[in-house]
This record gives structure tokens, sequence and C-alpha cells, in this order.
């Protein structure tokens, strides 16, 4: 990801995402949550409107995983 991202979140923020998104993780359950994930993500996708940098972002988020 660029570091010239015209929007970023801060810490606490991204804190705050990550509370949500572990919350709705464990709504879905453990039968649900990869569809769950694979909507929210084509979701984002589609507001990002860039299917390339969504490709970057795939590739960063699988790193030591």
């Amino acid at each position: 990801m660029s570091s010239t991202t015209p929007h970023t979140l801060t810490v606490p923020a991204l804190e705050t995402v990550y509370d949500t998104l572990a919350t709705a993780i464990d709504q879905a359950g453990p039968e649900k949550s990869q569809l769950f994930l694979v909507k929210l993500a084509l979701l984002n996708a589609n507001v990002l409107a860039d299917a390339e940098l969504f490709g970057q972002h795939i590739q960063i988020a699988l790193r030591d995983l």
C-alpha cells in the first residue's frame, strides 16, 4: 500500500475497525465467516474502484500468514 494514499485511518480508528470486524466474524459464525469475508472484500473493492490496487492489497494481506 502506498504511503501517498490520500485517506488513511488513525491507529485508534484502525483498532475500531479491527474490533468491528472481529465481532462481525464471530457473529457470522465458523460456517459463514468465509462467505462474509468474501462479501466484505467485494463491497470494499467496489468502493476502491481499482482492481489492480485491490490485487496489491491481497498480496500484502497474504504476507507472513
